[in-house]
């Protein structure tokens, strides 16, 4: 029987999409479309453990805390590495939409959660067990090659071969799809992440000066690459000069970045030319008709189709809002849970698969 009540607890308890990343979490609210996107960081007291800030104000403390402070990346790799700050994030973004101080457990949300492919059992444990202890119902965990390709469109569930290369913060998972089966996939752990350690390790070693994390991500979106840009550009890059401890500036070139993200970059390549070796080939002459979408944050890289093209001699372009193609995909599994239930779907109810 209708209730006002139930209408009310209606409105508070709508369904939730997370892309829980390593670089930034995203979550959709069924309804209403993205409401958070911020950076996956929680700045933490040591000596207490009580979370100070979340999100965007923790980023703004990375590299910048007093001792007794420290600003945590709770995921690496795309897995979870401390689960009880993991828990308060997703706690904090899941309060952000749902006061769930005022809800009994029938009204609390249920959440689809995108995952890496790659992911152990004990892992997806950890995800499940951090969203319910944060107030969710039911958690539906999605592999994030197939949340991918939900939101940018693929037609994933037809008789024709589709694929989605996905570069995160943590991980970069590729997958080729075909009547709503993941067919090959492939998850490594060079991603972002890794693009930013390389550039601290090149400054390091060719200019003898530290840099953050911070200016190592600001230089890679300036003026990263991985391709031949039509224009070259330049960026100053700032840090401690390690031989005279003192501040330093220099001025390096997309050329110079583009040589310090080799490795990465060809890690990735080397990794994709390896899944499609093992398609099919039917499945690989529809790729060459309809081409290989690239979603996540990588996909923002200057020239990173350009230079996948050229190696896979296919067409390889970058999905529509790249970034938010897995939360937009986990939104569209929660409005269709029983069409899409068990396209690389986990389900798991109150602890139970």
């Amino acid at each position: 029987m209708f209730s006002p009540l139930n209408s009310i607890f209606g409105l508070f308890s709508r369904d939730i999409g997370i892309d829980l990343g390593t670089a930034n979490t995203l979550v959709l609210v069924r309804g209403r479309g993205i409401v958070i996107n911020e950076p996956s960081v929680v700045a933490v007291e040591k000596r207490t453990k009580r979370v100070l800030a979340i999100g965007s104000e923790a980023k703004q403390m990375v590299g910048r805390t007093p001792a007794d402070i420290v600003a945590i990346r709770p995921l690496r790799d795309g897995v979870i590495s401390d689960f009880d700050v993991t828990e308060k994030m997703l706690e904090y973004f899941i309060g952000k939409v749902h006061d769930q101080t005022l809800l009994p457990v029938p009204h609390r949300p249920r959440i689809v959660i995108g995952i890496p492919s790659g992911v152990t059992e004990v892992e997806k444990r950890a995800v499940h067990d951090a969203a319910m202890n944060a107030g969710a119902r039911e958690v539906y965990l999605v592999e994030e090659p197939m949340a991918a390709a939900i939101g940018a469109g693929l037609p994933i569930t037809e008789s024709i071969g589709s694929m989605i290369v996905d570069i995160g913060g943590g991980t970069t998972e590729m997958a080729v799809f075909s009547l709503g089966g993941i067919v090959v996939s492939r998850s490594i752990r060079v991603a972002g992440d890794e693009m930013d350690d390389e550039i601290i390790r090149y400054a390091r070693e060719k200019y003898n000066v530290l840099i953050g994390e911070r200016m190592a991500e600001d230089v890679k979106l300036a003026i990263g690459s991985a391709f031949p840009l039509p224009e070259e550009k330049t960026v100053v890059l700032r840090g401690r000069d390690l031989i005279t401890g003192m501040p330093q500036s220099i001025e390096v070139s997309s050329v110079e970045i583009r040589e310090a993200l080799t490795n990465p970059v060809n890690q990735i390549v080397d990794a994709l030319k390896t899944t499609i070796d093992e398609t099919p080939p039917e499945l690989v002459s529809d790729l060459m008709v309809n081409g290989i979408a690239i979603a996540g944050g990588g996909a923002l890289l200057g020239g990173i189709a350009g230079r996948l093209s050229q190696e896979t001699k296919m067409h390889v372009y970058v999905a529509e809002d790249p970034l938010t193609c897995v939360v937009r995909g986990a939104g569209h599994v929660l409005e269709e849970l029983k069409t899409l239930h068990g396209l690389g779907t986990t389900t798991r109810r109150n602890g139970r698969r």
